[in-house]
């Protein structure tokens, strides 16, 4: 199953949401114990789910694709990123995210971004 770190960046909203209605799922925020602390540069997030296996969810349109480009060129991996499009709602942001954790094929999202909804 996915494993969700959500970037600082984005409400509070979705990591409560997407914990009361998939309490399995694991889902972490940036500045959670454990998770990278607040202000944490983006390629360091990058490092840190690489080597935790958590697939980010961010906001981050601009400059993340820049980040991961630069990330894989080192030869380095990514479980995945996915960008909320513009004016997502927060509900059609939530059903894909709950789907999308019970696939099998998570390496369907290795080294890529995926804006969601999809």
């Amino acid at each position: 199953m996915a494993r969700y770190l959500i970037d600082e960046n984005l409400a509070p909203a979705y990591q409560t949401q997407l914990r009361q209605r998939k309490p399995d799922l694991t889902v972490w925020a940036i500045g959670d114990p454990g998770a990278p602390p607040k202000g944490t540069l983006d390629p360091e997030i990058l490092d840190w789910c690489e080597q935790h296996h958590f697939i980010l969810i961010t906001n981050n349109r601009r400059s993340m694709p820049i980040h991961l480009s630069e990330h894989l060129q080192r030869g380095q991996h990514s479980p995945g990123i996915f960008a909320l499009k513009p004016k997502a709602s927060l509900g059609s942001v939530l059903d894909d995210l709950m789907l999308i954790a019970e696939v099998d094929v998570l390496s369907e999202f290795r080294d890529r971004i995926v804006y969601i909804p999809l």
